[in-house]
């Protein structure tokens, strides 16, 4: 499988917890400036509204970069408008305002050429019982998405599931939950973004997650990172859940995957250029393990295998 790799320049830019600042803040034209110099990237996923408020010079940088745009990522969660929610505020103008911008930022796909919005709705949720109507919540983000995706069928829209954070509890926490939401909305175009961090959390097989999601034709974007199952940390992929990332590369391949794979990693250690070029080389790397193994030894160690001696021999590799 060619992978094909893509930075997330919003990566790039300030990084801080409730703490410390670990990352300054950056504008747009160093951020892309970085990515071009990152080996073995294809790619960018720009954010809407930071990075594209002004569309002409984001072009200009774009096309200067050399680099294709994978997806415009939808943030419906940092301005304090949405604090109380986007697609399920209770506020109907502003419900409307998360549909306009869903729309703006599919126009800005289609402009750019990737085709394809993703957007994680991480203020659509709660945190007590009793915070919120259910029934409300669940019926808007399904009309909100129902809206947006009448404005334009040349886009797809790719939600991203992630368990918590910044609500206790997110509408979509799951891929389940997502992907029967895109049934309740109904259109062909709208899917899901893997994000492997994401389904460890939610105590997912990111394989099965992505086997689920292709199985139901909404797989459209992937995002890699890994962490410890207790928080989205957003470290290097297989720092932690090595066969977890080769099986569920060896799935990707084994479905035909033909998309983008883009790097949700953050660093609170020295500079985020290195630390992207070192999650690429070690995706690569994890690829070269898949194929050093070899796709039909695998399939054999599934099909006949004990799980024991299929352990024994899938650590055998690592150092035969």
């Amino acid at each position: 499988m060619k992978l094909q790799h893509s930075i997330m320049v919003g990566i790039l830019d300030r990084y801080a917890d409730r703490f410390t600042e670990f990352q300054p803040a950056k504008p747009l034209e160093t951020r892309m400036a970085q990515a071009s110099t990152i080996p073995g990237a294809d790619g960018v996923e720009l954010v809407y509204p930071a990075d594209l408020a002004d569309r002409d010079r984001a072009a200009a940088l774009v096309q200067e970069s050399g680099l294709a745009v994978s997806a415009v990522n939808l943030n419906v969660k940092s301005d304090a408008v949405w604090r109380n929610g986007s697609f399920t505020n209770p506020d109907e103008e502003i419900r409307r305002q998360a549909v306009d911008w869903l729309t703006t930022a599919m126009d800005l796909a289609a402009d750019f050429g990737s085709h394809l919005v993703t957007v994680c709705p991480l203020m659509d949720g709660w945190d007590y019982s009793f915070q919120v109507d259910y029934v409300n919540q669940w019926r808007w983000l399904v009309d909100g998405f129902r809206r947006a995706m009448d404005h334009r069928d040349d886009v797809r829209v790719s939600i991203e599931y992630k368990a918590y954070e910044s609500r206790t509890q997110i509408t979509v926490p799951d891929v389940g939950t997502t992907l029967h939401l895109c049934d309740r909305v109904g259109s062909d175009n709208l899917g899901v973004t893997m994000d492997v961090g994401h389904a460890l959390i939610a105590g997912e097989t990111p394989a099965m997650s992505a086997a689920m999601a292709h199985d139901a034709g909404r797989l459209f974007y992937v995002h890699f990172n890994d962490n410890n199952r207790g928080w989205d940390w957003d470290i290097v992929p297989g720092a932690v859940h090595i066969w977890e990332m080769v099986e569920t590369l060896f799935y990707l391949d084994r479905i035909g995957w033909e998309g983008w794979l883009a790097y949700d990693v953050f660093t609170k250690h020295g500079d985020p250029v290195q630390a992207f070029d070192a999650t690429i080389r070690a995706m690569e790397a994890l690829e070269r393990l898949v194929d050093k193994i070899g796709r039909d030894r695998l399939q054999d160690l599934i099909d006949n295998a004990t799980p024991a001696e299929a352990t024994a021999q899938l650590i055998t590799a690592l150092v035969d």
